[in-house]
């Protein structure tokens, strides 16, 4: 799939700093054959991750369009990777239909793929993902905390460990409070501080949580004067109007306007592997561009993007969103795994199900002080006065990893105020 291909031309700079964060964790708890798969691979195989591209992208489409038509007017911020990475995890336990709904659920057809290619183009997009760099950070992850006492099966410990790298820790979930605590100190350790309460009211029949995580933090390429931020309006809806601090600058950019999709797109790039979508509707078309995005519409923006002169306008915001995913799942076929028909045998040769997932990420674009003014770098543009695009309505951000052509994070900027 060539989607992100293109992203490697981009010069729109920047230079205040963007953080995301996200943690997904998957509660199973003891209620009511084992998928045994033979999995062989590379070490590092790049072209495992190209076969599953188009596959993750339609998922991030369709959970976006879920929880868009779900939203009451709230903010919208999830990682697909994350999620799509999590659900693959759940195969390596699953078995029957429990497994097939997952299967068709993350948009994959065993007719077309194999499941041994599934897990190596996972594995693959973890190595892709994780950076540790001067601008730019990237660490991805799964963690695994089993009730003392339980022992899983060897083939699925092997096999998490193998293709998703994920750590294993014994946790006391007969004392919720303590195992709580043990599992929010780990997320809040992994995203820097960033998500610092992701579980509570355990179950103390708790089996297991597995949770991913991921943090991500990238300094734009060249900055916006953090002198010019100054405070205006952001037309929410056409009843409610908010003060928020507002970024500029006139500079090159690229830039392009769907007409079918009465939308236009700004990309800007990171330091690093990282790009972004900004994608600004026409008032009152917010609800048509949620209905009607496709990956064919990211193909579209990736190739039609152009460079040119611009004078931008981009708000500062802080925004965090928490799901319970289950009727997310549901919308997308998943439903077994969370009745006495699960399937999960393959995890410790137990009958268990999922009571809940949680979903939990935040995404801050801001400013870094002596940084950000101490890198400001000046352009030549024309004379000739540039258009201008002021970000001062809702729209929606898509954020991508170049280097593995994956979408990191999408969100909804619909109130910028709201935390």
């Amino acid at each position: 799939m060539k989607v992100l291909h293109r992203y490697k031309q981009i010069i729109g700079k920047m230079n205040r700093i963007i953080h995301l964060s996200l943690a997904l964790v998957v509660f199973s708890l003891v209620s009511h054959g084992h998928h045994d798969v033979n999995l062989h691979h590379d070490h590092h195989d790049p072209k495992a991750a190209i076969k599953i591209q188009r596959n993750v992208a339609d998922f991030a489409i369709e959970l976006y369009k879920i929880l868009a038509a779900r939203s009451h007017e709230e903010n919208i911020v999830f990682s697909p990777c994350s999620i799509s990475m999590l659900l693959s995890v759940l195969l390596l336990g699953t078995d029957s239909n429990t497994h097939a709904e997952i299967v068709t659920g993350l948009r994959f057809n065993l007719t077309h793929i194999q499941e041994d290619e599934i897990h190596q183009g996972f594995h693959e997009l973890l190595h892709l993902l994780t950076h540790i760099e001067k601008d730019y950070k990237l660490d991805i992850g799964q963690a695994l905390f089993l009730k003392e006492g339980i022992q899983p099966l060897q083939t699925f410990l092997d096999k998490i460990k193998e293709f998703y790298e994920a750590e294993i820790q014994t946790t006391k979930f007969q004392e919720p409070k303590e195992a709580e605590k043990q599992i929010n100190d780990y997320i809040k350790e992994k995203t820097h501080g960033k998500i610092a309460e992701l579980v509570k009211d355990l179950d103390p029949d708790t089996v297991f949580i597995l949770t991913n995580y991921i943090f991500f933090k990238g300094n734009w390429e060249t900055p916006f004067d953090p002198e010019l931020t100054r405070e205006e309006d952001f037309f929410v809806d056409h009843n409610t109007t908010v003060k928020v601090q507002m970024m500029h600058r006139t500079g090159w950019f690229y830039y392009y306007f769907d007409e079918q999709l009465s939308c236009t797109v700004l990309k800007l790039r990171y330091n690093g592997t990282a790009n972004t979508f900004f994608v600004l509707p026409d008032p009152k078309k917010e609800r048509e561009l949620d209905a009607s995005l496709s990956v064919e519409s990211l193909k579209k923006w990736a190739y039609n993007v152009h460079r040119g002169t611009a004078s931008v306008s981009i708000p500062k915001f802080s925004i965090s969103a928490t799901y319970s995913l289950k009727g997310p799942f549901s919308q997308l076929g998943i439903t077994e795994i969370f009745t006495d028909h699960a399937d999960l045998t393959g995890v410790t040769g137990q009958p268990l199900k999922l009571s809940k997932v949680t979903h939990k990420a935040t995404l801050t674009v801001d400013e870094t002080g002596a940084e950000a003014a101490g890198a400001t770098a000046g352009e030549a543009i024309p004379m000739s006065l540039p258009p201008s695009y002021s970000f001062n309505h809702p729209f929606v951000v898509f954020i991508f990893d170049t280097n593995a052509n994956a979408t990191l994070f999408v969100a909804k900027i619909k109130n910028p105020t709201q935390p």
